[in-house]
């Protein structure tokens, strides 16, 4: 049925591919894949002197058509990638240096762009360079080196640096700020460097990266920088910040958005606070904090403060003071309704986008510069981010919500 409708283009190469199964039989997938590359071989060389005949304006030892004063000058050998292994072809020059192959690029080294794009998306899941050798060898019979997979992911670094400088929205509901920490070698050292990550909600509770900004000390001057750079780049307003304590942050969030409300994370508050507590007093600790955090309101919430230092300040005297030193900006949650409350009392937004980084980065104990390790992060959040599709289930009742707190600063 198939071949009823079969084109004469199609029927010629199946009898001509018929006619050489009859003097090369195919024993097994190695003399297939042999014959492919072969037939590859063929097709690349056909087009690329057809490439230059059009160029020239006449075929090979045509020269009564020849009205030109350009001709012929030899061929460059060139080898290839394929998924059927490497093969040379050989690439025709002129002699005036006019003809560019359009078939196969001057700098192309792969029949398509396929075998690039594997290596991006297999280090953007984190395998190591030693790793994508393996498998290049295994299943395509290629040796990648890895100056070939560092050359093809240096072609990001551009497209990071356009990513971090793309414009953005005027308003964010919420943004989400927090540190990641990586060993990076820097001037025959090996030092600890921190990527700071943030994470936005527009008003129609959409979540995007707005950037990831790789630096050594937190400070108000390294946030300043950030905050100046979000409003570069069109952030006009942002409704409330999630941070986890980040040392500089609230002077540098105040300089530049001041109406901004600032949210402390309470998980970071609680692991921080409760480190040193004994395994055996955990529990009831715990307990007496609950009622703290998750009071219905501030003012209850302040009572059960007290409460719980009376019961605690003995034996742990830090944790209740640690609590009324940064209160102003642990309690701005209690002002709000259950679904505001869940989104912004804690940063886990943006927790569990480092957990799947820190997953794609396990196996890279040291990076050898700045420039690697934020390709590398690119390349997986562009990956985590794909499954980013739609907004928060619950966004219509938090929108609502911001819509009356926030009735000035929301455009209608």
């Amino acid at each position: 049925m198939g071949r009823r409708n079969e084109t004469p283009e199609k029927k010629a190469l199946r009898e001509m591919t018929k006619e050489y199964l009859k003097q090369h039989p195919l024993k097994d997938g190695n003399d297939v894949k042999d014959m492919m590359r072969e037939m590859l071989s063929v097709v690349l060389d056909g087009s690329l002197e057809g490439e230059l005949d059009e160029e020239l304006g006449y075929s090979k030892y045509d020269y009564k058509n020849k009205d030109t004063d350009n001709s012929r000058n030899g061929y460059s050998k060139k080898t290839m990638h394929t998924s059927y292994g490497d093969l040379d072809i050989n690439v025709p020059r002129d002699r005036n240096g006019e003809y560019e192959p359009q078939m196969i690029k001057k700098h192309q080294n792969t029949v398509t762009q396929d075998m690039e794009e594997k290596i991006l998306s297999m280090y953007a899941k984190g395998m190591t360079m030693s790793d994508i050798e393996s498998h290049f060898q295994d299943l395509y019979g290629i040796d990648v080196s890895d100056s070939t997979i560092s050359r093809i992911t240096d072609k990001v670094l551009p497209i990071v640096k356009e990513w971090q400088e793309r414009p953005l929205e005027s308003l964010y509901a919420v943004v989400f700020m927090d540190a990641i920490h990586f060993h990076v070698r820097s001037e025959g050292r090996i030092i600890k460097k921190a990527v700071y990550i943030a994470i936005g909600i527009n008003m129609d509770g959409i979540k995007e990266v707005l950037g990831m900004y790789v630096g050594e000390n937190e400070s108000a001057k390294f946030w300043l920088s950030i905050m100046n750079g979000l409003k570069n780049r069109g952030v006009e307003d942002i409704l409330i910040a999630c941070v986890d304590g980040l040392s500089g942050f609230p002077q540098a969030i105040e300089a530049v958005f001041p109406q901004t409300e600032l949210q402390q994370c309470i998980i970071h508050q609680i692991r921080n606070t409760t480190k040193f507590v004994s395994y055996k007093e955990l529990k009831p600790l715990m307990a007496d904090l609950k009622r703290v955090y998750a009071a219905p309101t501030e003012a209850i919430a302040l009572t059960e403060l007290d409460s719980f230092e009376e019961r605690w300040k003995s034996k742990y005297p830090k944790i209740a003071k640690s609590w009324r030193d940064n209160w102003a900006n642990l309690s701005t949650y209690f002002k709000y309704p259950e679904e505001v409350r869940r989104l912004i009392y804690t940063t886990n937004t943006i927790e569990g986008f480092n957990r799947q980084l820190r997953k794609v980065t396990k196996s890279k104990t040291v990076f050898p510069n700045d420039d690697s390790l934020l390709k590398m992060l690119y390349l997986a959040m562009i990956d985590i981010t794909k499954k980013w599709t739609g907004r928060r289930h619950d966004w219509g009742k938090i929108h609502s919500q911001l819509v009356i707190f926030f009735e000035e600063r929301i455009p209608e």
